[in-house]
Order: C-alpha cells, then structure tokens, then sequence
C-alpha cells in the first residue's frame, strides 16, 4: 500500500512513534517550477496528526483577536517582506480572527441586491454548487487570486519557560503559508483540517510575529467543491501549545463494548508512556495495557461517558470513554449488538454573519435543536466540523458520520476527465486528509462511520483512503456514496432514491450489479441514504412514507435529511432592512442561486416547518388508537377507548417520560391528566385504557382526545415537560356538517346590485362585494401557487417539473369568462369558465349561492375541460378583504402551516395568531401558510368584529397581505411590500410538495390530479 502515515501503527501496537515534522512534498515557489499554491502536495513543514482534546494543564495560548490585514487580489508568492518582524503595517486594517475577510469590515461585500457595487479584490462570498467558480485546469488556478496577508503580534505568558511548542490552525481556506519571527514554516492545504508546526526555538518571551498568507485559490480548491459558500480566511481557532518534556505526543482510546457480558474493555495507547485513571470503574493502569469491567455503555439515547485522566511524564490530559462496539454483521450495521435506525441531518457548519467561523455557543445551539426535534445522528457534510461539535456529540448523544474534506463534484461535468481521486499524482494529498481526519476525531466514541468524502466518482485514491483507514482503525466502518459498486465500503449508501427504490432496496431486490462477485456482496450490506428529503424552501414532502420504509425494512437503517440549515447570508438593502441573500447576490459570474438555501432551519436558526414536521414523523414513541381487537384504528363509531403506546427507541426503554393525556370539544378543554403506561423495553408496545370522557352539558362540537410524551426530568438538552410525542385520537363521533336551510329570496338592490341574505353580489359578474359590513373581492375560483422550491425543481432532474408545466399551461394567468348569472326562488347561480390563453383546457364552474339571516353559503362544483396532462397547483377560491382584519383563528390542523404530505405535524385544534404570523419567511418567498384540516376560520378586528368561514368537507385556509403574483415575483422576503388588503385563501385541495428540488416529486397519493370536485363554504359577519 502506498502512503502510509509517517506515525500510524498497527491499533493492536502499544504506541505510535514520536512526532516528526511532515516533508512530504512542496516548498515556496521557485523559478522554473510551480507555485506552492499550485502543487498537488498538502504542504510542506507541517507535523504528523494527533488527536485533539479540549484540555491539558500544559500552558496553551490563544491567538485569537484583532489581526493587521491586507487584501491583494493577486497571489503574491514571491514577496514575502510583510512576514518580517520589523515590517511597518500601522497602515494595514484590522481583522478579526477566526473569521472570513468576505464578511469582514471594508472586506465584506454588501450584497448586490442591497444596490451595492461588485465587490473589488475579491472581497465576496461566492456560492456554487458543483462548478468550480474558476476554469478547470487542475492543478492550476487563475491569476486572479485573492490573497490576505495576516500579521499577528503576540507576547508569552509569564513562565512559559523554553522548549518545544507547537503552533495549531484548526482550519484556513484554502491555502496557508507561515511564518513566526521572520522564519517561514511551511505552507498547508485542506481547508477544514487541523495543521500544526514545532515552533518551540523560535519563540521569545515579548514581541512575537506571526505572519500568515491565505489565498482563496488553490490546488487544494479542486478537492473542496462542497455545496457551499467559498469563503477564504483563517476561520477556526489558532493556538500556541506548549509541550514539555514527556507530554502527550499522540493518543488513541479503544473501548468496546461487548453486550452479551455487559463487560467493557479499555486500552489506551499513548506516546510516551503513561498512565490512564477512570475512578468511576475503578481503574489505573499503564497505557497499552487493556482491562475489561462492567461498564454502562454510549449509546445516542444514553450517552454515559467515565471521566477519566491521563497521564505521562509531561502532562494531564481528561478522558471521556464511551464504551461502545460499532459493526457491520448479518447484514446490518450494528452498536452493542442492536441494529439502529438513523434518524439524521446533514450539517454543513454556517453562521449568517461569520460563515464558517462558529463559536461554541452556536454548536451547542444546534445540537440542542436537534435533539429536541428527535433527531439522533449526523453526517458531517462534507468535512470534518470543529472538534468541540463531536465533543458536544459524545456528550448530549448523536451518531455521527464523520465525513472527509473532499469532493470533485465539478469533474462530473467534464465527465470525470482529470479527477483527482484517479490521478496517482494526487494521491498524497488525498492520503494526508484520510489521515488529518482520522487521527484527530478517532477518540469520539459517537463516530460510528467513517466517510471518505462525498460525490468523488470512483478512483484508486479513494480505495488507497479506504485501506489506510481500515488499517489505522478496524474498529469502525466505511461510508461513501459515490460509488454504485461499494468496492471500498462497508454500508451501501445512496442519495435521494425515490420511495420505490428504497422499498425494492429494503427487500434487497434492487437492480443488480454487472459483476456478480460485487452485486452479492452490495446486496449483503446494510442501506442509508446518506442525503434524502431535500428541505430547500417549502417543504420537504414524503417523510412520513420514507420512515415507514425504514421501520418495515430491517436493511433500510434511516438517513440524513438535505440538510440543517440555510446558508443565507445576512444582508441589508439601501434602506436598511435585512435579508439573507444567496447565490447571485454578490455579483458572482457563476452561481447557483438559492441552492445553497435548503435547511431545516432557517438562517437565524429558527426552526422551519420542516424541522417540525421531521420531529413528528421521527419521533421515537408511536401513539395510536387501537380497536377493541387491538388492531391499529378507531372503533367502528368513530372513537377510540384505548391507544397504543410503541417504543421505538433502539436501546432506550420509556422510563425518561411522562405520559399525559388532554380532553377537548371543540377546542375546549374538557379534561387531563396522567396515563399509566408500564415499564416497555425498546421495540415494545403496550396497550393502554383511556378514562371516560368527560363531557359537560350542551357539548356538541368534535371531540378529541390528545395523548403526550413528554420528559419527565430534566436532561442536558431539554427540560422537564418538553414534548418528545404526541398522538390524536378522536373521543366521540364527529358532528356531520348540516348545510344550513335555504331562507332567504335574491332581490334586486339598489344600482346594478343583487341582495341575497347578508350578500351583495354585482348583478352582471355575480361576484359577492359585501357580506355584512364586510367588504370582499370574490371569492373567485383559483388554481396557481407561487411556485415553491420544490415545484420549480432540479434542472437536471427527469421527466417534467410542475412550475415549468404550470407556466407552460399557463395556469398563472387563468382568465374567467361568466357565462349566466341566474336567480331562483332562493339562490344565485354563477356559471363561469376558467381556462389560460391558448389552450382548450379549462375548468367549468358553478357558484350556487344560498342564504339564510346572517348566513351565506357557496356550493362550487368544478368540471374539467379537455385532457389535462399535469396536476393543478391548488384547488379553491381567493377572497379579498380589509387589512384590518389582522387576526386569524380557526379549528383545524395547526399551529404551524401543512400541505398534504407535510401535514404529520398539524394538529387538530384551536388556534389563534396574526395574520402576519401565519407567514413562513422563506429565503426566497413562495407558496407558504397553509392550515390544513380546516373546519372554520375567522378574521377579525380587534374589536372582534370580522369574518368567519366553515367548511365543507374540511379546507386549506391560508390569508396573507400580498396576492400571489407578488409572492411569486419575489426574490427575497424585502420584495415583498404589505398592503392595505388581505389575500385569503380557501382551498379545497392542494397539491403535494415533495422533494423534486434535488430528490423525488410528490408521491401519486399527494398529487391533485385534474377531476371533478364539488366543495362548500358558509360566510357570515361577526359582531
């Protein structure tokens, strides 16, 4: 095997060798031969890896601050005067570090749409998501280079004393040269990798320099072609260590787990030599000596770690040892012994104001959110995160896939032609990120795979990664996608197979491979997808069938939703009001738009409905009414007398939570209280008996019981009473809507106008004007959405993609022809037509109008014309009305918005909000803020006076202050301007939103084909 590391021995050897520095390749530019910012060598100068941890009692110092700084927008690889001690930059400005001079002061770049001008000495992000944002001719990169030069003044602390020390950069994009006290270093490249130089003999107790050039550009470039922002700049933490006499050169930590025993066994390999400590068990013996006890093992639902210390000659370093066994056997991919299910997110590490630059306050944010949305594992998408995530990963409990700094996705444009993954030219490098990967994270017991990069075609590089890292770390298995054949893996991974192939998958009956050695080799493997539900802007659609086909497939063991958060970049416009902007906002040449906003969370961390729906469709306790015979299912008359309480821990058995139960008619509260529920192992289930309802006289509206899991204690990521399930199970039969009687007779009213009941309809068009006191427009048959991220899909994805289609229909511009206007004994009958330009395609529709005293009923029936070859958008009608009604409430799904295959999440209830509330502020605005299940709606003043609806059958409600046109044309929330008016939707049925932004469409069970439909409502005026 070629590339072996310089220090990396067999686990089973007592310790690695000492330290020395890496001369691997590569050194400044001299005439006739590259720049070193052009070769494929990772660098020059730099020491081996070794494991990181937090913690040590030998000094170490932080060079984070105020840097002096200077922007070229060439690389200047010959001129290196700055790097002397003496060099005057009193002229030079200041820059904060870690950070990315793009967002930075004069350096940061005011978006284009704020009115700014281009960006000069390429102060500005640029996002693409698979072309590289420069010509591809690796190794080589543009003239057009922009390079920072840093300069970093530093004292010693008092009694520092001599000695070896070591200088760390925990990661710099995407090429870094250095120099301490005028003497150069060396140069590295691996952007999100820690490097490291022996700088002990350089350094003085008073007036340290140190000096570092960055350049955005580099060979390196064509190894990071993630789906982010390229933002150049030393963006993680830069340290002095010092390292005394005998301290800890390296260190690995094994601990196993062995289930049948319960006995953990642990062994620490250490150079030199010391000793290792855990009080809690009871232990104290030499490193590479091994002891087995019983021990309580990690898990993601239980993560117990044993604080333990180590110790050697030179320093104290702490332990956390999480005791666990990671394999891949009978086809499954196990943890102590039990298959687990995935539940997880990809996370790319984004800050809308500091990028990549993420304190640890925003780490813990994250994880915190994700653990109280249910969600148990992450890929590292695509590059090892700060070190102090996976220390937080280890503590609070998520797997984690621990994914390299590579990908070449932009080759797949040319073919894979020249990709560095194939070239042996490249292979160092390649092995040099393997290892900067592995030996720093190899520590973290929550690491259950390793990934060697992401979306890379095939190449030998990869499979001399892979032999290295089985090698250095048997102890763990490898991912990576990229290849269909899983020659160098040990899961078989895809990204966004559609439902079909993951059931097909799960029954391993996929397509086979052309080598059968291969294709039964695959099909033995366990399944992830490692990217699915792609959650760009509305949406993402179909989780809910996803998670079924995880539980029903033992081979299929979850996934990781596309992905954690928006990478919108906080801006302001000419007037001062914020927005997040994305790919083109920054007057790149080429970019990929609003890509790079696709996370479950929005930019500033708010949780999107997405995340909520996930919570819900992950959750890991199943509620449900159970019928007398103890199948699945209400009783034949509507109501359930019992549910069913399912543990779908992997590990974890229900003893954490409470279980709580509330009453309500109508949306009332009727009664609550706690529900038994016995102790139940994982994958247990027990059926439990509801109390009898309570119920008080006159209760007439729908009853329903509402059934919680929460904490019953504190934890390190929630309190005690947070929700970790929750089912609805009705308690009675639902009260059948009545259309009320027909009393009223339409009358001719003064000017061209028809009374009927509370209504006034203009007699020519039959349109309603006023109900009541109320003022309308409409309500009008209306079909389009503004498209949602989802909708327009991916370019490159098959077959047709709705938006295109709706456009091409025309369904945005719908044109309404009335055809009679006719009165009766007691209705008003408006027949219409609705059809776009240049198509025979349309829509028949009756609007039969009935009344009685202070109530007005619509019956709508809808008869399609002609063969419609694609679903329609939505179906329903759109009312305008006064802006002062600026408060929604309705019963119905909620509180949160849910379309039909993102409605897992809405609950039945009643609610009550702002209209402006109701608004999700995606990234790019689009169709947002339906309720689903609506039953009644009302809007109304603060006086309480208003509007209210009911349905029949049950309808989307959605109301906002700009029309659809508007919030299709937007590009950005600011776009969006309110109005005097409010747009209130009433829809009968809605398309589904799926995931066809890069993943699947919407499943045929959620698309609203074209049919006939026949729907009501009944308007009246409040107070």
């Amino acid at each position: 095997m070629t590339g072996t590391s310089p220090h990396a021995p067999h686990p089973t050897s007592s310790a690695p060798p000492a330290r020395t520095p890496d001369e691997t390749a590569g050194a400044p530019h001299r005439p006739g031969r590259p720049p070193y910012y052009e070769d494929r060598s990772p660098g020059s100068g730099v020491l081996p890896p070794r494991a990181w941890y937090a913690g040590s009692d030998a000094t170490r110092i932080s060079l984070h601050g105020t840097w002096r700084f200077r922007l070229s927008a060439r690389a200047t690889a010959e001129d290196d005067s700055f790097a002397r001690p003496d060099f005057d930059d009193t002229q030079w400005q200041e820059l904060r570090v870690p950070g990315h001079w793009p967002l930075q002061g004069r350096f940061a770049a005011e978006g284009s749409y704020g009115g700014g001008e281009r960006p000069q000495l390429g102060g500005a992000p640029v996002y693409t998501n698979t072309a590289y944002p420069f010509p591809v001719d690796p190794p080589r990169v543009p003239d057009e280079n922009p390079t920072g030069d840093h300069r970093r003044r530093f004292d010693l602390p008092e009694g520092w004393g001599d000695g070896p020390a070591v200088l760390h950069f925990g990661g710099v994009e995407s090429c870094a040269r250095v120099w301490l006290n005028g003497a150069e270093l060396g140069h590295f490249k691996g952007s999100r990798l820690p490097h490291e130089f022996e700088v002990g003999r350089l350094l003085r107790p008073r007036g340290n320099v140190l000096a570092v050039r960055v350049h955005q550009w580099s060979s390196g470039s064509y190894l990071e072609d993630q789906d982010q922002w390229w933002l150049p700049g030393i963006f993680r933490n830069v340290s002095l260590h010092r390292r005394p006499e005998g301290s800890v050169a390296d260190h690995f930590v094994h601990a196993g787990f062995d289930h049948v025993t319960g006995h953990g066994t642990l062994r620490v390999e250490c150079e030199p030599a010391g000793r290792v400590s855990v009080p809690a068990l009871g232990l104290d013996l030499a490193t590479g000596e091994s002891a087995t006890v019983p021990v309580r093992p990690w898990t993601a639902e239980e993560p117990h770690l044993y604080d333990g210390e180590l110790v050697t000659p030179g320093e104290r370093i702490p332990l956390r040892i999480g005791f666990r066994t990671v394999r891949v056997e009978g086809g499954l991919l196990t943890v102590n012994g039990r298959r687990i299910l995935l539940r997880g997110v990809n996370r790319h590490e984004f800050h809308p104001r500091s990028g990549r630059a993420l304190g640890p306050e925003t780490m813990r944010r994250d994880l915190l959110l994700m653990k109280q949305h249910n969600i148990n594992a992450v890929r590292t998408s695509h590059y090892p995160p700060h070190p102090a995530f996976l220390d937080l990963c280890d503590e609070l409990g998520l797997w984690v896939v621990d994914e390299c700094d590579l990908e070449t996705h932009g080759f797949a444009q040319q073919g894979w032609r020249d990709n560095p993954v194939d070239d042996a030219r490249w292979e160092p490098a390649l092995l040099d990120r393997a290892r900067r990967m592995v030996e720093r994270d190899k520590n973290h017991p929550g690491i259950v795979l390793w990934s060697l990069g992401n979306e890379c075609g095939t190449g030998h590089g990869l499979s001399a990664m892979a032999a290295w890292m089985r090698e250095r770390d048997p102890s763990r298995p490898l991912h990576y996608e990229g290849d269909p054949s899983c020659a160098d893996t040990d899961v078989y991974s895809r990204m966004y197979a559609d439902h079909a192939e993951v059931e097909r998958i799960g029954r391993r009956a996929e397509a086979p491979l052309p080598d059968p050695e291969l294709d039964a080799r695959r099909r033995a493997l366990p399944f992830l997808l490692c990217e699915y539900a792609h959650a760009m802007g509305n949406g993402p659609g179909g989780l809910s069938e996803y998670q079924r086909l995880f539980e029903r497939h033992e081979r299929c063991q979850g996934g990781f939703v596309w992905e954690w958060i928006d990478h919108g970049l906080r801006q302001h416009t000419a007037d001062g009001e914020v927005f997040h902007a994305y790919g083109g906002d920054f007057g790149e040449e080429l970019h990929d738009g609003n890509f790079v906003c696709d996370g479950l969370v929005l930019p500033d961390r708010v949780p999107s409905p997405g995340l909520l729906e996930f919570k819900k469709v992950i959750e890991p306790v199943r509620i449900e009414a159970v019928r007398d015979d103890g199948t699945a299912g209400v009783r034949d008359d509507g109501t359930a007398g019992a549910v069913r309480i399912t543990n779908r821990y992997d590990f974890a058995g229900l003893g954490h939570l409470a279980f709580r139960y509330v009453h309500e008619v109508g949306g009332e509260r009727r009664g609550h209280g706690r529900l038994t529920v016995p102790p139940l192992a994982a994958g247990a289930s027990a059926v439990v008996e509801l109390p009898p309802a309570p119920c008080e006289p006159g209760d007439e509206g729908e009853a329903i019981w509402t059934v919680q899991a929460v904490l019953d204690q504190d934890t390190a990521w929630a309190p005690a009473g947070h929700e970790v399930a929750w089912g609805q199970l009705p308690a009675g039969p639902r009260p059948a809507a009545t259309p009320p009687a027909a009393t009223a007779t339409p009358r001719r009213g003064e000017g061209n106008v028809i009374v009927l009941g509370p209504g006034t309809f203009d007699a020519a068009t039959g349109t309603l004007g006023y109900l009541g006191g109320v003022r309308l427009g409409g309500p009008r048959l209306d079909v389009w959405r503004a498209p949602t991220d989802n909708d327009e899909a991916a370019p490159w994805q098959p077959g047709p993609r709705p938006a295109t289609e709706w456009r091409r229909l025309g369904l945005h511009r719908m044109r309404h022809r009335v055809d009679a206007v006719e009165t009766g004994p007691d209705s008003l009958v408006v027949r219409t037509r609705v059809a776009p330009a240049g198509t025979p395609l349309a829509l028949r529709t009756v609007y039969h109008w009935t009344a009685q005293p202070g109530l007005l009923r619509l019956e709508l029936s809808v008869a399609p014309e002609g063969d419609w070859p694609v679903p329609l958008p939505r179906l329903g009608v759109r009312m305008r009305v006064c802006g002062s009604l600026g408060l929604a409430t309705w019963f119905g799904g909620g509180p949160g918005e849910g379309y039909p295959d993102t409605r897992a999440a809405a609950r039945v209830g009643r609610w009550s909000m702002p209209v402006d509330a109701l608004q999700t502020p995606y990234v790019r605005p689009q169709e947002n803020g339906a309720r689903p299940g609506v039953r009644w709606a009302e809007l109304t003043r603060t006086d309480g006076s208003g509007l209210r609806i009911e349905g029949d059958p049950d309808f989307f409600f959605a109301a906002r202050r700009w029309p659809a046109g508007e919030l299709t044309a937007a590009r950005h929330t600011t776009d969006l301007r309110p109005s005097e008016d409010l747009w209130v939707h009433l829809d009968h049925a809605q398309h589904g939103i799926g995931s066809q932004s890069c993943g699947p469409g919407v499943l045929p069970q959620h698309r609203l084909e074209v049919a006939p439909a026949r729907f009501s409502f009944v308007f009246s005026s409040l107070g």
